[in-house]
């Protein structure tokens, strides 16, 4: 029985500190944050109404059966709305204020508010079909799609627009 010979158990202990890390100064950490783009999440959402408002126009324009274009407002809905409960909860709520202080806190906050909005997309999406009269599966899935994906385009052209210097 042979075993191959794994890592020197020195190389892989706990303690040891890579000796080419240079922690920054005040002055660095702040010329990096400047430099690094501010992105918004109430923008994200911003986007995200935006984009289901659009699509619905555009599903009523072309197919003209309103129960097209209201599914796929609730279908963004179901993704907008959650989200925008999200921002808030991370940006304006009281436990928000709680938690910024401690590194750990602001974590489970983030995953509080995460499952509170994945919770309500469910139950937006369960409940469709006794909301919108005519449900559209189709538009609704539209709807839901489109929103998702233009939050993932809302940041990447946050984050590529020019710096403020």
């Amino acid at each position: 029985m042979t075993t191959s010979p794994g890592p020197a158990p020195d190389k892989w202990e706990d303690g040891e500190q890579d000796s080419d890390f240079k922690p920054l100064t005040r002055e660095q950490a702040q010329q990096w944050r400047a430099r690094q783009p501010e992105t918004s999440i109430w923008k994200l959402v911003m986007m995200q109404s935006a984009t289901g408002l659009i699509t619905a126009a555009l599903a009523w324009m072309l197919v003209q059966p309103a129960s097209v274009a209201w599914s796929v407002i609730y279908g963004s809905a179901a993704v907008a709305l959650p989200s925008a409960v999200m921002a808030w909860g991370l940006t304006s709520s009281a436990t928000a204020r709680l938690w910024r202080s401690a590194a750990n806190a602001a974590f489970a906050g983030l995953l509080l508010w995460e499952g509170i909005k994945v919770l309500l997309a469910v139950a937006m999406l369960w409940s469709a079909p006794l909301v919108v009269p005519d449900l559209n599966w189709l538009g609704l899935l539209v709807g839901l799609v489109l929103t998702l994906k233009v939050h993932w385009l809302g940041l990447w052209l946050q984050t590529r627009s020019p710096l403020k210097r």
